[in-house]
């Protein structure tokens, strides 16, 4: 069974729910062997579990690291908060580091303002051929990956009238987005270094692809989420995540065609789900025609049915699935949030409460 990782990415906030500075702090009283590490920003921390086999596993392995993070907000007099934006005004700032000095540097407003939450799933693949063959299979499904993670419909203050405006905050770096089919992992390789020799991407770090290669793992990592504002919302993303590599994988192991959607099409597909998110509609990625959200994400659910059976997810899936579009999502709980508080700061207060329970 193919393992699988997240990496999420949260905000520390303030007593008034504005975010905080002090990611440094958290991170010098940590114990040896925490997986917390510092971000882009210093008002954000990362948290990353181990590659696990269950999804039973990842989801205590994820609500571990949520506690101790947490813990250590509390230690410096903040709070841990899954929020993929601030809903409150910040003028973020950027962590210590040379990379981090050079990305300022050289992209100046867009790496300032990127105070951004994101979720990366890792899943592991048998080789980087049949990574590049995943690559070129799940794209016109990630859409719905947003649409059910989207969690940032506040930015500075305002109602962005996104579900996801992460999503398009993250747009601004250079080489994010969907890709071209690239039919093997010599063509890819080749136009990642490609892309390098411009002078542009400092390094293969920033290789923003929507999916791509790991850099560091035998894994493909998809990041497209937003950071969920719900532990069992990362937990059921993983399981979907891991159950789509699964399905392409056997779909190239048996010669199946490569979808011929664009990348055209596929950058408006995204643009509806992170517009939409699961409150309007979304691209049918058969039709590519607009369908209700909620009929696009169950047409995700049968598409990954015979990965999901296999792997023993099936039910686990369908019941977090069928809570969320009950529930809403992390940007419909904002808002409604909003609507019962009255206040961004109560937004946040909840939030805080509810990212570690």
């Amino acid at each position: 069974m193919r393992s699988v990782g997240v990496e999420e990415e949260l905000l520390l906030v303030d007593s008034d729910g504005t975010p905080r500075a002090v990611s440094g702090v958290v991170l010098a009283a940590l114990p040896d062997g925490s997986t917390l590490e510092k971000e882009l920003h210093r008002e954000q921390l990362e948290i990353a579990t181990r590659p696990r086999h269950t999804i039973e596993g990842l989801a205590k392995e994820v609500r571990r690291w949520r506690g101790e993070a947490a813990a250590g907000a509390r230690r410096a007099g903040a709070e841990l908060a899954a929020l993929a934006t601030s809903p409150l005004p910040v003028n973020p700032s950027i962590s210590s580091g040379d990379r981090y000095r050079r990305l300022e540097e050289e992209f100046g407003l867009t790496a300032l303002e990127q105070l951004t939450c994101g979720c990366h799933v890792h899943v592991s693949v048998d080789s980087d051929d049949e990574g590049v063959a995943v690559l070129d299979r799940i794209q016109p499904w990630l859409p719905a990956l947003v649409a059910l993670s989207a969690n940032s419909p506040y930015w500075q203050g305002r109602d962005t009238r996104y579900a996801s405006y992460r999503s398009r905050v993250w747009g601004r770096w250079p080489s994010t987005g969907a890709m071209e089919h690239f039919g093997s992992a010599e063509n890819y390789h080749r136009q990642v270094q490609g892309m390098l020799a411009t002078g542009t991407l400092l390094d293969e770090g920033m290789i923003y692809f929507d999916a791509r290669l790991s850099r560091h793992y035998p894994t493909v990592e998809v990041r497209v989420p937003d950071v969920c504002l719900e532990a069992d919302d990362t937990v059921l993303i993983a399981a979907l995540v891991r159950a789509l590599v699964e399905t392409a994988a056997r779909s190239w192991a048996e010669g199946g065609p490569v979808d011929d959607t664009g990348v055209g099409l596929a950058r408006l597909a995204s643009w509806r789900a992170a517009r939409s998110g699961l409150c309007g509609e979304l691209v049918d990625p058969a039709t590519l025609t607009p369908a209700p959200a909620e009929t696009v994400v169950r047409a995700l659910l049968a598409h990954v049915s015979e990965a999901l059976r296999d792997s023993g997810d099936m039910e686990l899936v369908k019941e977090h699935l069928e809570v969320l579009l009950e529930r809403g999502n992390g940007a419909h709980v904002q808002r409604e949030l909003l609507r019962r508080t009255g206040s961004l700061r109560g937004v946040v207060e909840e939030c805080a409460r509810r990212t570690v329970r």
